[in-house]
């Protein structure tokens, strides 16, 4: 059933549900921005607690909305569902490859293709993220309530800007989310990972000497600002998938300084160019893996044209070791996504990304096993299916292990593995920001196989029964349970 407002007309709507339904709290106190406001937000979400809307930041000019996606219930009411596995469930039925049968299949078919008619984003003339305009001299970045959330950041950064680029040669845009340093009032930094596809957009750029135009978007609807995040495959538009999710097409307009579209309901958009050829140091920053990464020349975006709606809410994201508020994004990523993987490796029967693993240095994996090293075959197929390349660590279990029992999972792992045979050692790429690896963007990588051993894999000694207590005594026991008096 979707949340009451599903579909969300922009990020103000989302807030009005959220506080609907007593996930919202307002801070009317005056908060600094500055380390202060991090503060409140990372005990808030280690606490379970609810999104927050600081309305009276001392920096910038408008209230600053953090935590909207912190929980799995927030997330899931943000893309309109009661829980999130209903989205992997529309994947999957859309992926299956069977024939329409009778009158019953033909209309199913017809409803796929109904979903598909609903993705492509409209172009609309006027929009609200454009009531407001400062242009030239008149932009300065200082008006937005960026957060410093460490103490040891290179200063202040802007965390969920929607990052839209285009092919300079296909036309191809792309929409990414990169956390983005603030030089000065008018400048920022780009932190473009390589594997991204903005990065390779503005490598083509350069070779051709030419400005890579650039629009950030600020405090988009939650269907948009998730899709900004989701590990897609290059052919697939972001405000595609976003229209899949909303059921409803994006409403895109056209910038008013650089030949490119925008959420016509985002809060903020920011307009301007990146010179070939210029890098600033851009870092430190504290971020998600619970270190700081260092300082690295990066892009520069110089913007030229600054819009917003009138009465505009600032939504940032505070970075820091697990658990934080990415958890909602990546369990939302897990659960979309397993559909599309269990579809490129049909061998897997679910998976879990660990919070604590930052959701790519760990895959726990469960297989149905069926012949000698089928779980190294898992292993290395995930290595090679797309951004799961960067995963460093993969755990397979048998199909009647909880993935997501953690505690389940932990005896499979230490109690059935011998690991002079069942641990594949081998090197790959991984995260940028990876802290570990002895190499910047490749390291070492490791599958360890926790599955029953076959025969045929060596084992000859028989595996054991493991322990299960007879049913009927279950039963007993559940029926008498009063008595005891326990």
């Amino acid at each position: 059933m979707a949340a009451r407002g599903f579909p969300y007309t922009d990020l103000k709507d989302f807030l009005a549900a959220l506080e609907r339904a007593g996930e919202l709290r307002r801070v009317s106190a005056p908060v600094d921005p500055t380390l202060e406001i991090s503060e409140i937000v990372t005990r808030t979400v280690r606490a379970g607690g609810p999104a927050l809307l600081f309305e009276r930041p001392t920096r910038g000019e408008m209230p600053v909305v953090v935590n909207l996606f912190g929980t799995e219930k927030r997330m899931a009411m943000a893309l309109g569902v009661e829980n999130l596995d209903e989205i992997g469930e529309r994947i999957g039925n859309m992926l299956k490859p069977e024939l329409p049968v009778g009158l019953s299949g033909m209309m199913d078919g017809l409803g796929k293709v109904r979903q598909l008619t609903s993705m492509p984003p409209k172009k609309v003339r006027t929009a609200p993220c454009q009531q407001v305009v400062y242009r030239g001299d008149d932009v300065d970045l200082n008006r937005l309530p960026g957060l410093q959330v460490w103490p040891g950041d290179g200063g202040i950064f802007h965390n969920f800007g929607l990052t839209h680029t285009k092919h300079p040669e296909t036309g191809k845009r792309n929409l990414g989310l990169y956390r983005l340093q603030q030089h000065s009032r008018n400048t920022i930094g780009m932190h473009w990972q390589i594997h991204k596809n903005s990065t390779a957009h503005h490598a083509v750029a350069e070779r051709l000497g030419q400005r890579l135009p650039v629009a950030i978007a600020i405090g988009a609807d939650p269907a948009v600002a998730y899709s900004a995040s989701a590990p897609l495959p290059a052919d697939i538009d972001e405000y595609l998938f976003a229209g899949f999710l909303s059921g409803e097409r994006v409403e895109m307009v056209d910038c008013l300084t650089v030949p490119l579209q925008v959420p016509a309901h985002a809060q903020i958009v920011l307009e301007g160019y990146i010179e070939p050829g210029e890098r600033l140091p851009e870092g430190p920053f504290g971020d998600h893996t619970g270190f700081y990464t260092p300082v690295e020349p990066f892009p520069v975006m110089h913007i030229e044209c600054m819009t917003m709606q009138r009465d505009p809410v600032y939504h940032t994201i505070v970075t820091s070791q697990p658990p934080q508020e990415d958890h909602g994004l990546g369990k939302a990523t897990e659960r979309i996504f397993a559909p599309l993987l269990r579809f490129l490796i049909p061998d897997i029967v679910d998976y879990d990304l660990p919070a604590a693993g930052v959701f790519h240095n760990c895959a726990i994996v469960s297989i149905r096993k069926r012949y000698p090293k089928h779980a190294q075959k898992v292993m290395n197929a995930i290595w090679g299916a797309h951004m799961m390349s960067l995963t460093k660590l993969i755990v397979i279990v048998d199909e009647d292990c909880d993935v997501h029992d953690y505690n389940e999972v932990a005896f499979r792992a230490f109690g059935n593995v011998d690991y002079a045979r069942d641990l594949l050692l081998t090197e790959g790429p991984v995260d940028h920001l990876d802290h570990a690896s002895y190499q910047q963007f490749w390291g070492g990588k490791a599958g360890v196989d926790a599955t029953r051993k076959l025969p045929t894999e060596g084992y000859t000694r028989g595996w054991p029964e493991e322990m299960t207590m007879a049913p009927e005594v279950v039963s007993l026991v559940d029926k008498r349970w009063k008595e005891y008096g326990i």
